[in-house]
C-alpha cells in the first residue's frame, strides 16, 4: 500500500510539477490575483507592492547564500569527503542505504541547514557508488527529507533572530516581543527535541519502505558519479607559493577562533548567543581550516557558489511575493497575509492556537519559502495575538518555524542545491517527499496539540 501511494505521488509530481522558477512565477500570479480583493487594492497598487519589495531581502539573501556556500565549501573539503566515504561504507543494502542517508541528512540539517543539504547529497552520491540496486531518486529524496528539521535546529533563522530582541525585532512583532528568548525555550526545549527525535526515528524507516521493486528501480547515471581529479601543483612563483601557504590559512583560523572564544565568553550562554552571522563565521573558519591552503578554499567557494544560483535568481521574486502578501492600501489596513493568518487566529483558542499557527505557516511558506520572509509575514499577526491570549511567544515562534520548514518538502526551492549536486530535477524526488510531508505533518501536529494542552 505504501509503495502504491509513493508511486502515485511520484507519477503526479513528475507530470505536473514545473521547474522551481516557473513555480515561483505561477505563485506570483496567484498571489497577485488574490491580493486584489483581500487587500482591496487595484492591480496598479499590487504592482507597487511587488516593485517596492522586490529588493527588500537583499541582506537576508546574502546571509542565506553564505550559509549555503560556506556550508558547501566545508562539506566538500577533503577530510569531510573522506569521512563521508567511510560512512557510506556502512550501507550494504538498499534498505540500509536509505536509512543511513536519511539519518545523516537529518542530523546535519539540524546542526546547519546549508551543511545538511550538501552533506546529504554528497553522502547519497558516495552510497550510490557502493550499493547496487538502490533507487537513486529515493536516495536523493531521503537526503533532502532531513531538511524538514532545519528550522527546529541550531541554524533556524527565527529562533536565532529572537535570541537578541532589537528595536527591529520588536517592530516586526507589532511591539509584542520586547525580551529575548533563549534557545533553551525554542530549539532546545524538551518538546521540540522530542519531535525532532521522533522524526529521526520514523522517517528513515518510512523512506526505506518506499523503495521501489527491483524492476522499477531507477539507478544512477554513471556519468553523474565521475569526479574531477584533484591535481597537486608544484608552486614555482612567489604568487603561487602564497596561494599554497597553509600559514596564511592558519592565521585566518586563529583570528576567527580567538574572536569566537571572546564572543561566546562574553555572551554567557553560548547556545543563546548563536545567530546567522556567528553560524556563518564558524563555518567560514572550519572551511578555511579543512581545505588546507587559501587557493583550495577559493576553489571550494567558487564551486559552491554555483549552487546558490537559485537563491540569487528567485529570492527577489519571493521578496516581491512577500510584498504583495503583506501589502496594504492604507497603513494598518488589510493584506492577503493578514487575511490568511487572521483566519487561523480567529478560529483558534488557547489550546489550538499553536497547531493552527503551524498550519497557517505551512500555507504561507508556499508563497514565501524563506525563514526571514515567513517571519516578516506572520510575526506582526501571530505574536500580538499570542501575547493577548497569554500564551508563550517561544511556542508561537517555533510554530511559525516548523510550518516554514514543513512544506519545504513540497516547495522545490530549497531542494535546488541538493539537486544540483545529484544531477537530478525536482520532479525526480518530490513525489517521495509528499509521503514524508504527511508523516512529519502528523508528528508536528500531534506535538503542538500536546503543547497547547500543557
Amino acid at each position: 500500500m505504501l509503495k502504491k501511494i509513493s508511486n502515485g505521488c511520484v507519477h503526479i509530481v513528475q507530470r505536473y510539477l514545473p521547474d522551481p522558477f516557473i513555480f515561483c512565477i505561477l505563485l506570483t500570479i496567484v498571489v497577485f490575483i488574490a491580493a486584489i480583493p483581500a487587500a482591496g487594492a487595484t492591480p496598479l497598487q499590487v504592482v507597487g507592492f511587488w516593485g517596492t519589495s522586490i529588493w527588500s531581502l537583499l541582506a537576508f539573501s546574502m546571509q542565506m547564500a553564505l550559509v549555503l556556500v560556506l556550508g558547501t565549501a566545508m562539506a566538500t573539503a577533503p577530510p569531510v569527503k573522506r569521512l563521508l566515504d567511510k560512512i557510506a561504507g556502512i550501507a550494504k543494502t538498499p534498505f540500509s542505504a536509505i536509512v543511513l542517508v536519511t539519518v545523516v541528512g537529518t542530523v546535519a540539517s539540524w546542526l546547519n541547514w546549508g551543511f545538511g543539504l550538501v552533506v546529504g547529497a554528497l553522502l547519497a552520491k558516495s552510497i550510490a557508488k557502493k550499493v547496487k540496486g538502490v533507487d537513486y531518486r529515493l536516495l536523493i529524496a531521503s537526503a533532502y527529507s532531513g531538511f524538514v528539521v532545519w528550522h527546529a535546529g541550531l541554524s533556524g533563522s527565527i529562533p536565532l533572530t529572537i535570541t537578541e530582541v532589537t528595536e527591529a525585532v520588536t517592530a516586526a512583532t507589532g511591539g509584542a516581543l520586547t525580551e529575548s528568548i533563549g534557545m533553551d525555550r525554542t530549539v532546545l526545549s524538551p518538546w521540540n527535541l522530542i519531535a525532532c527525535l521522533v522524526i529521526l526515528i520514523l522517517m528513515p524507516l518510512l523512506n526505506a519502505k518506499m523503495h521501489p521493486a527491483a524492476d522499477e528501480v531507477v539507478t544512477v547515471d554513471p556519468k553523474l558519479l565521475v569526479e574531477e581529479e584533484v591535481t597537486v601543483r608544484k608552486a614555482s612563483t612567489p604568487a603561487e607559493k602564497l596561494e599554497d601557504c597553509k600559514l596564511l590559512s592558519w592565521l585566518v583560523v586563529i583570528i576567527g577562533v580567538v574572536y569566537l572564544v571572546q564572543y561566546f565568553a562574553a555572551a554567557g550562554n553560548p547556545l543563546n548567543a548563536l545567530n546567522l552571522n556567528i553560524v556563518n563565521l564558524i563555518f567560514l573558519v572550519l572551511g578555511v581550516l579543512l581545505n588546507g591552503t587559501p587557493l583550495n578554499y577559493v576553489k571550494a567557494v567558487n564551486d559552491a557558489v554555483k549552487g546558490a544560483g537559485g537563491i540569487v535568481l528567485q529570492f527577489p521574486f519571493y521578496a516581491g511575493i512577500m510584498g504583495i502578501m503583506t501589502g496594504a492600501v492604507t497603513e494598518g489596513g488589510p493584506s492577503l497575509a493578514g487575511v490568511i493568518s487572521n483566519f487561523f487566529v480567529d478560529i483558534s483558542n488557547n489550546i489550538t492556537f499553536p497547531l493552527l499557527t503551524f498550519l497557517s505557516a505551512g500555507i504561507v511558506n508556499f508563497f514565501v519559502p524563506s525563514g526571514g520572509g515567513q517571519w516578516a509575514v506572520q510575526a506582526p499577526i501571530v505574536l500580538p495575538a499570542t501575547v493577548k491570549m497569554g500564551l508563550d511567544p517561544a511556542v508561537s515562534c517555533m510554530a511559525i518555524a516548523w510550518g516554514d520548514a514543513w512544506t519545504n518538502l513540497l516547495q522545490p526551492f530549497w531542494a535546488l542545491p541538493a539537486l544540483g549536486i545529484a544531477g537530478l530535477g525536482a520532479r525526480d524526488i518530490m513525489g517521495f517527499c509528499v509521503v514524508d510531508l504527511i508523516l512529519t505533518g502528523i508528528i508536528v501536529c500531534a506535538t503542538f496539540v500536546v503543547v497547547g494542552l500543557i
